[in-house]
């Protein structure tokens, strides 16, 4: 492997004392003079003077335990480093070892995630070791991460950026660390989890693991006009805060939400709750047209925080909707589905004047005829505004859910509607195989996934049937397609939700 342009053949001298560095091994910076300044001076002024009012001091509410990981963005500094500072300010006074850098692939096509199998990556500001030891150990975790230079080297299209301007931030913060650079070239599901899962497994494994920062480096939605950006970016970052990864995931693979580093914000979540983060922060927001760009070309930027949960935490409050909201929804199920049903068209509602309705929401609409099922069709995570989401799961419901025919015109007046609105899904944490007591029946709903099969239950399902939190975990494996132990397996995530669930009032007889 030839990463560098260095011509000397002599070795390097480690800053950090753990070994010799191959020059040859080395990957030279490839954007320095045009992400950020190549004279060393002028690139230490510039952090310095955005790090400057980033500093945690001017925030409301101070940051308290330890972050384990953290988001920010990757374009140039005048463009993305306010936002980038705000990241870095906060990390002043945390002492870590090790940082993982993870980062998207812009230039080199691959199939999997790729660990750096060099000796250094290096930044005008000086040399930064690769833990050799930690990445070849990662690089065997699974079999989709994998020691190569694929993401790394400079290719005929340019010289990867992501995880080369996060390193001046962090050396200018930290000082001397020892590095592992991750780039994944393939942002699906598991492969997210793959990664999140071994670095969580490897940290864990060591002594004093909060000695290791995680970084995933992404910007958030690309080339829109300012106002759209803003739009689809709070969704994003609102997602975020509520460490709703699994929705994150999905928008991401779908494009109905945007960040080009969302599978290495995705991972990095997953790694971050397995080792006790429970609190997603926001610290900034911004986008380049904010920096003086074209507004109609917008890209954004967000920086965030993953932080250890403390004793005496408070969780967020529960979603919950007013008696107006609900009968809101409840017309529009109705209204939605009968206008299909008689016109074969899909109905086009007004834009309600409730924030909550307009907010990204999971949603399941269930028909019932004299208290028979007759539909339900439901989407687990926040894709669409509530009350799209309700138009759209109610006319499913009435018309494609498999199970049954479609709704017909004389069977209108006689169906019932009940509408769960679905909180963000959260992954079980205290689920074992000897004690399930961490899943409540009659509170929360089920969401099992194990490869490309999964499986929900609303959480009125195990009520009306009478089971237990055991016999409703191996249910929602069958409804999966799963053998009712799969959620014992290694492999299987069990996320579990709330929902706020109402019906329309009984008919008088």
């Amino acid at each position: 492997m030839n990463t560098t342009e260095t011509s000397s053949a002599a070795t390097l001298s480690s800053p950090l004392g753990v070994g010799k560095i191959d020059p040859k091994k080395v990957r030279v910076a490839g954007v320095a003079g045009r992400f950020y300044p190549a004279d060393p001076a002028e690139l230490v002024a510039m952090m310095d003077e955005m790090l400057a009012p980033a500093a945690p001091a001017a925030s409301p509410t101070p940051i308290a335990g330890s972050i384990l990981g953290v988001i920010a963005p990757h374009a140039g500094y005048p463009y993305s480093g306010p936002v980038a500072a705000h990241v870095y300010a906060a990390l002043r006074g945390h002492a870590y070892k090790r940082v993982v850098v993870v980062a998207p692939s812009h230039y080199d096509a691959f199939d999997f995630t790729s660990v750096f199998d060099g000796d250094a990556y290096q930044t005008p500001l000086g040399l930064i070791p690769v833990d050799k030891e930690f990445a070849a150990k990662l690089a065997g975790r699974d079999p989709s991460i994998r020691f190569s230079a694929s993401g790394h080297r400079p290719t005929e299209h340019g010289a990867e950026h992501a995880l080369e301007v996060q390193l001046p931030w962090l050396q200018r913060i930290l000082g001397d660390f020892t590095l592992v650079p991750v780039v994944m070239g393939n942002h699906d599901y598991q492969n997210c989890r793959a990664l999140g899962v071994a670095l969580a497994q490897l940290i864990q494994a060591e002594q004093g693991n909060g000695e290791t920062l995680i970084v995933a480096s992404s910007d958030l939605s690309h080339f829109h006009a300012y106002d759209q950006a803003v739009q689809l970016d709070r969704k994003t970052l609102s997602a975020f805060e509520s460490w709703d990864y699994f929705s994150m995931a999905r928008n991401f693979q779908s494009r109905v939400w945007e960040a080009c580093g969302g599978a290495p914000v995705v991972a990095t979540m997953i790694a971050a709750e397995r080792m006790g983060a429970r609190q997603a922060r926001v610290l900034h927001y911004a986008n380049s047209a904010d920096a003086g760009g074209d507004r109609q070309r917008v890209v954004g930027y967000g920086a965030g925080v993953l932080v250890k949960a403390l004793a005496g935490d408070q969780p967020l409050p529960p979603f919950s909707l007013s008696a107006l909201e609900k009968e809101t929804l409840l017309v529009l199920a109705r209204n939605s589905v009968e206008h299909a049903v008689r016109t074969q068209d899909v109905f086009d509602p007004e834009l309600p004047a409730s924030a909550a309705l307009q907010q990204e929401r999971g949603a399941f609409v269930t028909l019932k005829i004299d208290g028979a099922l007759r539909g339900c069709i439901g989407f687990a995570s926040a894709v669409k505004p509530l009350f799209m989401t309700v138009r759209d799961t109610a006319t499913l419901a009435a018309l494609r859910d498999p199970r049954f025919p479609p709704v017909e015109v004389h069977e209108l007046s006689r169906l019932q509607y009940e509408i769960s609105v679905l909180s963000p899904l959260r992954r079980a944490m205290g689920v074992t195989e000897n004690d399930v007591s961490e899943i409540e029946v009659g509170r929360h709903g089920l969401l099992v996934k194990l490869g490309n099969r999964e499986g929900l239950l609303l959480p009125q399902v195990p009520v009306e049937h009478h089971w237990d939190s055991m016999t409703f975990l191996q249910q929602t494996c069958g409804k999966a397609g799963l053998k009712p132990d799969a959620w014992r397996d290694p492999g299987a995530d069990i996320f579990l939700f709330t929902a706020v669930i109402f019906a329309e009032a009984p008919q008088p007889v």
